[in-house]
């Protein structure tokens, strides 16, 4: 496990220099680069194979731009163009309020705009060329998919057969994994299953717990379902969990994309194993899961076999958001001190930036985007 010591090697060095060891020592993992240091807030990831570095900017403290590209250890751009960045609300082709993204097989960046904020927009799912930047699918929400209140979040994407799956973590609807076949294109919304909601697990970062203030000043502490969603390696197991909760869930991802009813759906949803309170989560290709653990400002890894502990632990861990895969054997890690926002901190910005993004080798095979 990183230790310690390896953390003062990283606050000593320059940005994007491992920290892991001496010069020449081989790479062990649990070691922690830094990668970038931003002025604004990452909220997703999504890196490409050769270390490109996308991420949204998260809707809890917005920005000049809803999604850039990553340019230097503390440079970034609006992605792909300014047009694509407009005011919130400013017409049909903008990024209003982007969370989730991931990069397919294909050369794709996918980004999931929730179009939460006043007034609501309605939200899509796109998908961009990182060629080009141009855009080259594009999917508006139905209603009675995405209903005024919910909150879509989170994506898997399966470019071989064509299916997206969605965490709806809710808001004010119930928690529903969505299912959009791009190939019709059509979607279709899942709701029945306890799995999708929250367990009484306290959300505690950094030693306090994590909550909001009811309209009469009462303490609330967050209760936070369905979040973190992956996909296998063979696209054939979906897997999801709460961010606040303790158990990593599985389902055929063929009942969904077969449109199953939702008895069927609900009754094959089995437990996976176990997991941290976690925002974020990454499944490599063989098979160990990846999540952020929020509680402890660490990186916890579920093997196959069952086994869970600690890749990497570091204060510099604060609210680790977000995963993704790059380079081979490196999984990047968005970090944004969310518990410090205004919206889970009693209205007061309580963030120290820089806001940062970091990489910890696995020494895995990861799968790059995601």
């Amino acid at each position: 496990m990183y230790t310690r010591i390896a953390a003062l090697l990283l606050l000593a060095t320059s940005l994007g220099q491992p920290v892991a060891g001496m010069a020449g020592e081989q790479l062990l993992p649990g070691a922690l680069e830094l990668v970038a240091e931003l002025p604004i807030n990452p909220g997703n990831l999504a890196v490409t194979a050769d270390g490109r570095v996308f991420a949204t900017v998260h809707q809890f403290r917005r920005a000049d731009a809803q999604l850039i590209e990553v340019t230097g250890p503390r440079s970034y751009r609006p992605w792909p163009d300014l047009a694509w960045n407009g005011a919130f609300g400013s017409g049909p082709d903008v990024l209003n309020s982007v969370l989730g993204i991931t990069i397919d097989r294909r050369g794709r960046l996918w980004v999931l705009d929730n179009g939460l904020g006043e007034p609501p927009q309605t939200p899509k799912l796109l998908a961009f060329s990182l060629t080009d930047g141009q855009p080259v699918l594009r999917y508006d929400f139905p209603p009675e998919i995405a209903p005024t209140g919910s909150f879509l979040n989170d994506l898997a994407v399966d470019d071989a057969r064509g299916f997206v799956y969605i965490a709806d973590l809710g808001g004010t609807r119930e928690p529903a994994l969505v299912t959009v076949d791009i190939n019709r294109p059509s979607a279709r919304r899942f709701s029945a299953s306890p799995a999708l909601q929250a367990e009484d697990v306290d959300l505690v970062v950094e030693g306090r717990v994590v909550g909001t203030k009811d309209k009469d000043g009462v303490f609330k502490p967050a209760r936070v379902p369905l979040n973190p969603i992956t996909l296998s390696a063979d696209g054939e197991t979906l897997y999801f969990g709460a961010m606040s909760g303790k158990t990593w869930y599985q389902v055929p991802a063929r009942l969904l994309r077969e449109g199953a009813d939702e008895a069927s759906i609900a009754a094959a949803i089995a437990k996976a194993g176990p997991k941290p309170v976690s925002d974020g989560a990454s499944t490599d290709a063989e098979g160990n899961h990846y999540f952020t653990d929020l509680a402890n400002n660490a990186i916890t890894v579920l093997h196959p076999d069952g086994r869970m502990e600690t890749l990497v632990r570091d204060e510099l861990l604060s609210w680790p958001d977000a995963l993704s895969f790059g380079e081979p054997g490196w999984l990047y890690v968005a970090v944004n001190q969310l518990h410090l926002a205004p919206m889970l901190n009693g209205g007061v910005e309580g963030a120290k930036p820089p806001f940062r993004i970091l990489r910890v080798y696995t020494g895995t095979e990861g799968i790059a985007g995601r």
